[in-house]
């Protein structure tokens, strides 16, 4: 009943404002919507959208951007964007979330003359909607890889119980299908014999937790870690700085956040991405109903080789982990 009265509610606007909407957007004057499904602070993946769009924005002035944070709550993000979308100022909405283009599927009726472009997503056949999958997989096989090299090395944290750790905030299918298996299957490209700890917090702030079960994982051997965890992982980084483990971390280079124990950094290229996004949308050259899938190979995902932090790893672990590198990308 409440999603039918949201539903009424919203076409109840779109006839009030539709003759006042554009039906030719001039491409030099767009007007774009940024929804993010959460919050910006701590999460790598909308810090990097935010900030490719604002800096867009600075390049492109007559271009309307607004930012909007949904928050953490799935149920209301629906609801949300249909009263942003009601307003009838925006052409496009760009956000970066697997569930959202479910939820745009359903709106695309109800604003015929809105384009929905979501990025870590995966969705085709709807003419409105574009979605960009990352192959996160693809990150995991490598940032595994280089943790089973710390695992089975001599370096000075480094036990020899061949056991590494995954923290996630909470399980979802790319987590558990694809990211978790493949972060396992690099490790045992270096030793078959390393096994995977892996844990949930139940949630994405509670860093408090995240302490905890690392904690309990260094207990039982584990002594390099990953995360996704959003602000949860500052209590594995907090972790492992005070108890001496190592980290291996997803999306952004994270070397100083907890120099000595972050290893290695891959890069999600989001800000990259939206900055393009949004030239293809200001020049009308965006196809829509299809999925593009972004990789190491196409250059939208990469691992932080220039923080000197990353030389503090000894020069055999560099030379295993870069010709692996290379031939990934290859």
């Amino acid at each position: 009943m409440k999603r039918l009265l949201i539903i009424f509610l919203s076409l109840s606007l779109i006839f009030a404002i539709g003759c006042s909407r554009k039906n030719n957007v001039n491409r030099d004057d767009i007007s774009v919507l940024v929804f993010v499904t959460g919050f910006i602070a701590g999460s790598p993946t909308y810090e990097q959208m935010v900030e490719g769009a604002n800096e867009f924005k600075e390049e492109n002035p007559n271009v309307n951007i607004k930012i909007y944070e949904a928050g953490m709550n799935q149920a209301e993000w629906e609801q949300q964007l249909a009263q942003m979308l009601s307003e009838g100022v925006f052409d496009f909405v760009i956000s970066s979330n697997p569930s959202l283009p479910e939820i745009c599927s359903g709106l695309a009726n109800l604003f015929p003359d809105v384009k929905f472009i979501i990025t870590d997503a995966q969705y085709e056949g709807n003419a409105q909607i574009k979605t960009y999958h990352f192959a996160q997989d693809e990150q995991s096989l490598f940032l595994g890889y280089l943790a089973g090299l710390v695992t089975t090395s001599n370096m000075p944290y480094a036990n020899a119980q061949k056991k590494i750790g995954f923290i996630a905030a909470q399980e979802y299918p790319l987590l558990t299908n694809q990211m978790v298996p493949a972060f396992l299957e690099g490790a045992r490209l270096a030793d078959p014999g390393i096994e995977l700890d892996f844990r949930v917090i139940g949630n994405w702030r509670d860093a408090n937790k995240a302490a905890e079960l690392a904690n309990a994982m260094m207990s039982a051997g584990v002594d390099v870690f990953t995360a996704i965890a959003g602000g949860a992982a500052q209590g594995l980084l907090r972790t492992a700085a005070e108890r001496n483990a190592y980290v291996v971390w997803y999306n952004i280079d994270a070397y100083n956040s907890a120099p000595g124990a972050i290893v290695g950094c891959g890069m999600l290229e989001q800000k990259k991405l939206v900055k393009e996004i949004l030239e293809n949308l200001k020049a009308g050259e965006m196809q829509y109903g299809i999925c593009e899938v972004l990789g190491v190979r196409e250059g939208y995902i990469n691992f932080i080789f220039d923080n000197p932090s990353y030389q503090n790893l000894p020069q055999d672990i560099r030379a295993k982990f870069e010709t692996f590198m290379h031939s990934m990308v290859n």
